[in-house]
Order: structure tokens, then C-alpha cells, then sequence
């Protein structure tokens, strides 16, 4: 089994989902409680080619934050990701990573892709 870091907000339902998931599959992640331990620029941007995704594609843009920063679907993503490592917030969660690959945890089962 690869090992498996999980960004992780014990405050969302999705996220809690997400790791009793992994463990039900034989899988302890390491835990990163990216609210008190955020993100950097670099660690962003590596998620985001791990997930073969956009910048706003890995954020939260209902979060009254997203607007109160100016910030839009149409943001570059060099906005969008300085706005993600000053408020992890509106990072999308919960993430689960391996080596080579990533999964956004919405809904849950996503993550079981990491796995095979």
C-alpha cells in the first residue's frame, strides 16, 4: 500500500468521511491539519500537478473569504494560489497524497482511486 498524507480539517464531515474511508482500507494517512500547518506555494503547485487540475479547481469559492479578497473564476492561478497559502481556508478538502498522485475527497470514494 502507498503511503498516504491526507490534508485534513477535522471540522468537515467530508474530511472525517475521508479518513475513516482510508483506514477502513488498511490505511493509517499521515495527517496534515492544513489550517494550523498551512500549505506553501511550492507544496500547492506540486498538489496541483499531482491532481492534473487549475488553481480554482482546488478551491473553496463559496467561502466569504474567496470574494473578500478580490478573487474570481477568472483569477490567474499565481493569484489564486497566493491567496490559498495566506488563507488555507479556501483550500478544497480534504486532499489525500501519495508519491505520484492525488485525490480530492469530495465525494469520499475519490480517494479509493489512490489505492489500485
Amino acid at each position: 500500500m502507498p503511503a498516504v498524507t491526507l490534508y485534513h480539517n477535522p471540522r468537515c464531515s467530508k474530511s472525517r468521511a475521508t479518513l475513516s474511508l482510508l483506514q477502513e482500507n488498511g490505511i493509517e494517512p499521515d495527517i496534515r491539519r492544513y489550517l494550523d500547518e498551512p500549505l506553501t506555494e511550492a507544496e500547492i503547485r506540486a498538489l496541483l500537478k499531482k491532481l492534473n487540475i487549475s488553481a480554482i479547481e482546488m478551491m473553496r469559492t463559496k467561502e466569504a473569504e474567496f470574494k473578500e479578497l478580490g478573487l474570481s473564476k477568472e483569477s490567474s492561478d499565481d493569484a489564486l494560489i497566493s491567496a490559498m497559502v495566506s488563507t488555507p481556508k479556501l483550500i478544497e478538502r480534504p486532499i489525500a497524497e501519495t508519491e505520484t498522485a492525488a485525490a480530492i475527497g469530495r465525494p469520499p470514494e475519490n480517494v479509493l482511486e489512490l489505492l489500485a
